[in-house]
């Protein structure tokens, strides 16, 4: 019988500006549980609601023998940030989500950070070192991100990597128990190469 569970993780490793991008090991769960644990009261406001439930070690490794089924099949990416540098502590998370090939060549960009390392500038790092994935590697066309209006701090992190935004999506995405608005950013290949040109 075929196992993911099997495979090598296919998601690509990314290492550069102080930072390493890589998929996610059922070794990562308790440093990943306490992060997720000691942030979240910070993440509330901005995420779907989570359960003791989504914490467990048996949800985490459900958790990535999908990821490795979706990088497989090249819609969905996952990775953790960590420092590069000893002891690589956990950072956060960013996910490139929805890939779609054939007339929209596009993906879903979407990140969290830990509480301990929230503006210090390092999601911002982390978002410019996947880019060159996603048009480069991947070879995107757009890649989309979405914040809800009052995230300050993730606007700067896609405006300053050269996003734009390009309006409101109402009802959105249900965050902390509500439907909540949302603005919606994009960036082409054509703006990435002008911007990081």
């Amino acid at each position: 019988m075929f196992s993911f569970a099997a495979l090598r993780d296919p998601t690509p490793m990314v290492r550069g500006d102080g930072l390493l991008l890589r998929g996610p090991v059922q070794s990562d769960f308790e440093e990943w549980r306490a992060v997720r644990l000691k942030s979240r009261a910070f993440l509330a406001p901005f995420e779907p609601r989570w359960s003791e439930a989504d914490l467990t070690a048996a949800t985490f490794a459900a958790r990535l023998k999908r990821n490795k089924r979706e990088a497989a099949s090249g819609t969905e990416l996952s990775f953790l940030i960590f420092e590069a540098r000893p002891p690589q502590n956990l950072l956060g998370g960013l996910t490139l989500s929805n890939i779609r090939r054939r007339a929209a060549q596009t993906a879903t960009l979407g990140y969290w950070m830990s509480v301990d390392y929230a503006g210090k500038g390092i999601m911002t790092r982390a978002v410019a070192l996947i880019l060159p994935l996603v048009f480069d590697t991947l070879k995107l066309h757009r890649v989309e991100a979405a914040c809800l209006p009052d995230n300050i701090a993730s606007r700067r992190v896609l405006t300053a990597n050269g996003f734009q935004e390009i309006g409101i999506a109402e009802h959105y995405l249900h965050i902390n128990g509500a439907w909540r608005d949302h603005l919606l950013f994009g960036l082409s290949r054509e703006r990435y190469d002008s911007f990081h040109g």
